[in-house]
């Protein structure tokens, strides 16, 4: 994709989810209704399509203003129909955390008007229209989520993610916040993901033995990737341990994504890392060697872990798994400071006469500003039991549940929000210049105020460990268990 044409894109796509968008609460009928009974519906509430759901709140067909003047036009009789004889199907859905280029893309791949939203469990809980959608531009770039979809080698899904920094590059020109171009840059290393494991699954001789789930871990998981991000996924099944399947699948995933263009993680964290798959059993197990004997050496990969959310497979493994680590993190206060240490020290920043410090005129923000912070958040998240993956959300909650200042968060999120754009700026600029992406940013850029802006959000980064510590020192007894 050219970048002029990406300059062009209308930033609001970028910004909004589906979830602000949809109308909701969602008209439904049964499949048994007749055709007249819910064109009477549609016409009292003012809308232009009904969902037909299951028992279950799963959408299972659709009927619109279109469908009933066809059915109208052939015949009047068939309005005593009953709807799911008559209803199209599928009903095309998105999700209700979808941002919304997705959704319009999807429109313009399946030439459809509406898109029934969906929860985590396949229910349905809104309805989306192309009228929602009617002042955004549905340009090339929107429809990259569904040119993953559609990929059917490892090169179509590398072509597609070569588009990241260009389309990064254009949102930031349109003044879209960094850490809302770093949540549609997680979203794509998702789909990316979540494709390269249904191809990875495909091209294996025999289907799975048993179910699985495939999960995202770090800064993907959190909605918080950058352009320099590698590969940090792990596999839940339940098969047998012993059974060469899961390996084999896990290797082609990795691979798949490695040919596409996401590096492997150097500290080996993948799902080709017996390490990294197993079963819930196995899971659990090492849950609790974390959390009973935790070694500081290791809390690196175990931090991460618990960014994680699930992109492909059985997502009842995640949730499983989830609930039951996040209750064991937070009856384990010894686990949870051992973690926190492990987040270092963001004073490390700052050098003689409280100068930035730098190497080669750079300073690499994440390991000064960024691994901190997010640290100290996703330990205060853990002890209160708060399970959103971003951390702001985790500040946030934190602060809510522990008692401490509301001001304190906020700032600390605003300090993170100048450290994204820092780095994010700094690799769309190495991208264009041909060096590659990475976390350190050259302060010579930033220019003398955006050198002071960036001091002071790291000056208030060094307060993550007394949040940390007060959210931690304000928890009861009975709230860690």
């Amino acid at each position: 994709m050219r970048t002029d044409s990406l300059r062009r894109i209308d930033s609001f796509p970028y910004r909004h989810r589906v979830a602000e968008l949809m109308s909701a609460p969602l008209v439904s009928a049964l499949p048994e209704a007749t055709v007249a009974e819910v064109s009477r519906l549609m016409s009292e509430r003012g809308i232009s399509s009904v969902v037909a759901v299951d028992q279950q709140g799963r959408p299972s067909g659709i009927l619109t203003e279109r469908d009933i003047l066809r059915i109208v036009a052939a015949d009047p009789a068939l309005l005593s129909r009953q709807v799911g004889e008559v209803m199209s199907r599928p009903v095309h859905t998105v999700g209700s955390g979808a941002l919304a280029y997705r959704a319009i893309g999807r429109m313009s791949r399946h030439g459809v008007r509406h898109l029934a939203v969906v929860d985590d469990d396949g229910r349905a809980v809104g309805m989306l229209t192309a009228g929602a959608l009617l002042k955004q531009r549905a340009t090339l770039a929107l429809t990259l989520g569904d040119e993953i979809e559609q990929a059917t080698e490892p090169d179509a899904l590398r072509e597609a993610h070569g588009k990241l920094s260009s389309l990064a590059a254009a949102l930031r020109v349109e003044d879209v916040p960094a850490v809302q171009v770093s949540a549609v840059v997680s979203g794509i290393v998702c789909d990316l993901t979540a494709r390269a494991a249904a191809l990875a699954a495909a091209s294996m001789p025999a289907p799975a033995p048993a179910p699985w789930c495939l999960l995202v871990l770090g800064s993907a998981g959190r909605g918080e990737s950058l352009l320099a991000a590698d590969q940090d996924n792990a596999l839940i099944h339940e098969g047998d341990e012993r059974d060469p399947w899961f390996g084999t699948f896990a290797d082609r995933l990795n691979e798949m994504l490695a040919t596409a263009g996401i590096p492997l993680c150097a500290g080996g964290v993948m799902a080709r890392n017996a390490a990294f798959r197993g079963t819930p059993a196995t899971w659990r197990g090492r849950v609790g060697q974390w959390v009973d004997k935790p070694q500081p050496g290791a809390l690196l990969n175990v931090d991460i872990f618990y960014d994680f959310v699930p992109v492909a497979g059985e997502r009842r493994l995640a949730a499983e798994l989830r609930r039951h680590a996040m209750a064991a993190a937070s009856g384990a206060p010894l686990f949870l400071r051992l973690l926190a240490e492990a987040g270092g020290d963001a004073s490390g920043a700052f050098g003689w006469f409280n100068r930035l410090r730098t190497e080669n005129g750079r300073i690499d923000l994440k390991r000064h500003g960024l691994f901190p912070l997010v640290a100290g958040a996703r330990v205060a998240a853990l002890a209160w039991r708060i399970a959103a993956p971003g951390t702001d959300a985790r500040l946030a909650g934190a602060a809510a549940k522990a008692g401490v200042a509301a001001d304190m968060a906020d700032d600390l999120a605003a300090a993170r929000a100048v450290l994204v754009e820092a780095i994010l700026d700094q690799q769309i600029a190495d991208i264009a210049e041909g060096r590659p992406p990475s976390n350190h940013v050259e302060l010579r850029r930033l220019g003398r105020r955006g050198a002071h802006r960036l001091a002071r959000a790291l000056q208030t980064v060094t307060t993550i460990s007394d949040f940390v510590q007060r959210t931690l020192s304000n928890r009861r007894p009975e709230q860690a268990a």
